[in-house]
């Protein structure tokens, strides 16, 4: 197992340093700027590595997966339609709308491949909902340094501790693309995921989520845990930017991680997010033994915490001066 972990991290980190490279060679950087969370220009795409190492993954333990074969085949093609989309939008930004019809195409190649192997109606819809929703979360949160990589890490070793079969093998496939990249990308920048790997994170936790919970559904509201934090900052803002009619696929500063990175800094908030999500997973467990009305009602008040930790953060944290006058103007 530490094997695989370590050869996933390497072509992860591989694939991140050679796209730093291009990157630079092509002038793919990211400035800084009032809806932009850093403060040096930053080359963009990094995450090219992690699509690789998950590539590599599918490819190699697919001949292994017996009658899961067919869905190993589905996680990829959604994973490089979300990573294809997501690097031509590194290059030259396309239409929000054109990027989620691609996101949506993935979400049914998905729904496809967990029908062919014995998945109920629902959960293929789950699939569907989740992929579209996944993709598009990891890439709303992918704003400060490691937060994006760091929370697909610790939802990619839940994965890979209790799940099974090729959940388990492409966990811990995700967790060392992840802990590969990482380097690149905490606590320093020396370049960001880009929508290449932004994506590709949300999508394969999404797919694995919903593949354990083909042979486990009546732990749905545990699964809720781990990605609790990055529901609930993503969901919140983009709720408030709706109400105040914003455009929220545009560009902006408004996440409650955001708003604390600008006061306590990148490595703090990173980090506290991380905390969450540890004893998110650390409950997975307890929780789990509980009959399934109280697991219910207990994931339902780790939620309304998040809500209430949420409010705190918005309020606690003083607006930029821009903010402050209504920035950004039109999202």
């Amino acid at each position: 197992m530490l094997g695989w972990l370590i050869l996933y991290a390497v072509l992860s980190a591989g694939g991140a340093w050679t796209a730093r490279r291009y990157a630079l060679r092509r002038h793919l950087v990211d400035q800084p700027g009032e809806r932009r969370s850093h403060a040096v220009p930053t080359p963009r795409g990094g995450g090219f590595g992690i699509v690789l190492a998950m590539t590599v993954a599918c490819l190699w333990w697919w001949p292994q997966a017996g009658e899961q074969a067919l869905h190993v085949l589905a996680v990829l093609g959604g994973l490089l339609l979300v990573a294809g989309v997501g690097l031509a939008d590194d290059h030259r930004p396309l239409s929000p709308w054109f990027r989620l019809l691609v996101h949506a195409v993935a979400a049914m190649v998905l729904a496809a491949g967990l029908w062919r192997i014995g998945a109920p109606w629902w959960l293929a819809a789950l699939g569907f909902a989740l992929a579209v929703i996944l993709v598009n979360v990891w890439n709303f949160m992918d704003g400060i340094n490691g937060l994006a990589a760091s929370q697909a890490a610790l939802v990619a070793m839940a994965l890979a501790v209790v799940g099974e079969g090729i959940v388990a093998v492409l966990g811990l496939a995700l967790l060392g693309a992840a802990l590969g990249f990482l380097p690149f990308n905490f606590p320093a920048a020396r370049v960001f995921l880009g929508d290449v790997g932004s994506g590709a994170l949300g999508f394969v936790v999404a797919a694995l989520i919903v593949t354990t919970l083909k042979d486990h559904p009546g732990t749905i509201p545990l699964w809720a845990l781990p990605v609790s934090a990055f529901l609930l900052d993503a969901g919140l803002t983009l709720l408030g930017r709706l109400r105040r009619g914003e455009r929220w696929w545009e560009p902006h500063t408004r996440h409650a991680y955001q708003a604390w990175a600008r006061r306590a800094g990148h490595v703090r908030v990173t980090l506290a997010y991380g905390a969450w999500t540890l004893a998110a997973i650390g409950l997975m467990r307890p929780l789990g033994d509980l009959p399934a009305p109280l697991t219910v009602c207990a994931v339902a008040a780790w939620y309304m915490t998040g809500i209430a930790v949420w409010f705190l953060l918005q309020r606690r944290v003083p607006a930029t001066s821009k903010e402050t006058q209504g920035w950004p103007p039109s999202g």
